[in-house]
């Protein structure tokens, strides 16, 4: 059993957000919903929350109104194997939302995300800064991670 889950807040979209987010990644898969009762009757029957899995990981969506809304202190980030991966996740995720830079955006839901290629972080810790640093640099000119541009400051000589 997984002892912490990340319980994100939903303003009425709860149903929605979980299943947008399972549609996109391959291994994932609602595992519960459950119900307001009659406790709150201007509530009851609709969904409170639900709980899914992505990648092995489970998450929790809870409907609790316009109190709360995320912002980037709290972000997901998704490992990419290959640009196809990073564009892939880049394009699903960045619809109906907010592109930023060096690989983060904001879904249409307010949830911000950092798609990043592995090679990137394996790159960054490269024992000689001066790689290391043009990488950086290259990084930081980004919105969307290009890992043939990395490659190149990578390389340079």
């Amino acid at each position: 059993m997984q002892k912490i889950t990340p319980y994100l807040w939903s303003d009425g979209k709860a149903e929605e957000t979980a299943n947008f987010y399972v549609s996109l990644f391959k291994n994932s898969k609602i595992l519960t919903t459950s119900y307001y009762g009659d406790e709150m009757p201007e509530m009851s029957g609709k969904v409170l929350v639900v709980e899914f899995e992505l990648e092995g990981q489970k998450f929790a969506v809870l409907n609790g109104g316009p109190e709360f809304k995320f912002n980037q202190a709290v972000s997901f980030l998704v490992d990419c194997k290959d640009q196809e991966e990073v564009d892939y996740f880049w394009d699903k995720l960045s619809e109906g939302g907010e592109i930023i830079e060096c690989g983060w955006l904001k879904d249409k839901y307010g949830l911000a995300w950092q798609i990043i290629p592995t090679v990137l972080g394996e790159f960054l810790a490269d024992p000689d800064k001066e790689r290391a640093g043009r990488v950086m640099k290259a990084m930081l000119q980004m919105k969307k991670i290009e890992i043939e541009k990395l490659k190149q400051a990578y390389e340079l000589k």
